[in-house]
């Protein structure tokens, strides 16, 4: 029978009054017991509403989902004991810096402006970019002389259309407000292939329009897409957390870990 420890059941409560407080479950025992009792819990916050990377389960209401997961090992690898804030998206970065909890992973993309506020850690995913088309074309060669002359559609406003606007010259660029308008004029036929972010693109595949279709390739190795990265947010003091959670990012991508949590919700890679 574990101790009571009234220190950990005030620090639970005064979290709940602030938010939604959630341990990271049994799985995680083995890693609280080898920490010290009196050393504080590291508090990651979550929003719990981007599925599949966090979210509510509707049958426990308990946060479930990709980033749950990784944390929980990346918690062992650290021997630390950790807890889960979930905290709404408006505001997350605020209530990091103002001392809510330690740390936010809640697929948070690594950019320029954030990284004014905040530090973040080593990239734990990201989000490929690739090219859609119809399945009687053969996948291959997606690079700007292979697609010169066709017409490849993508969303306006976005890292996607920087793209084939800098490199696909020879091909006529088609915008769109949303993907799924992309993806019907591919339908039909009035595109040739669409471009833009796997995970989006894979539920259309899914779905019973998208068996019209399939993946042409990956936005090519030259010229280089940027990659949408996603990192653990922390107060940019917080140095000695940072090469902590660093170090086990590298551990569970080095020992397969990662590779058998992803495989659970991604058919592609992100790492």
């Amino acid at each position: 029978m574990r101790a009571f420890d009234p220190g950990r059941k005030l620090a639970i409560l005064a979290a709940l009054l602030a938010g939604l407080v959630v341990p990271l479950g049994t799985p995680m025992a083995s890693a609280e017991e080898a920490a010290p009792p009196s050393k504080p819990a590291i508090r990651i916050a979550m929003e719990g509403a981007y599925p599949p990377f966090n979210f509510i389960d509707p049958n426990t209401n308990e946060l479930q989902g990709f980033e749950v997961d990784l944390l929980r090992s990346l918690c062992e690898v650290m021997q630390a004991r950790c807890e889960i804030v979930q905290h709404e998206w408006d505001g997350i970065i605020k209530g990091l810096i103002d001392h809510e909890y330690d740390a936010i992973m809640s697929s948070l993309e690594i950019t320029e402006r954030r990284q004014k506020r905040v530090a973040f850690t080593d990239p734990y995913y990201r989000i490929p970019a690739v090219f859609v088309g119809p399945r009687e074309v053969t996948p291959g060669e997606v690079t700007p002389q292979a697609l010169a002359g066709k017409r490849i559609g993508t969303t306006e406003r976005s890292d996607h259309e920087t793209y084939l606007k800098t490199f696909y010259k020879e091909s006529e660029i088609v915008l769109y407000a949303r993907p799924d308008e992309a993806n019907l004029d591919l339908l039909v036929g009035r595109l040739d292939a669409v471009f833009g972010d796997e995970l989006l693109l894979s539920k259309f595949l899914k779905s019973r329009e998208g068996e019209c279709c399939h993946v042409l390739g990956d936005a090519p190795a030259d010229p280089a897409y940027r990659r949408e990265l996603y990192g653990i947010a922390l107060r940019k003091q917080d140095e000695d957390l940072r090469a902590r959670f660093n170090h086990a990012i590298a551990q569970v991508k080095a020992d397969g870990t990662y590779d058998r949590i992803r495989a659970e919700y991604f058919s592609f890679d992100i790492k």
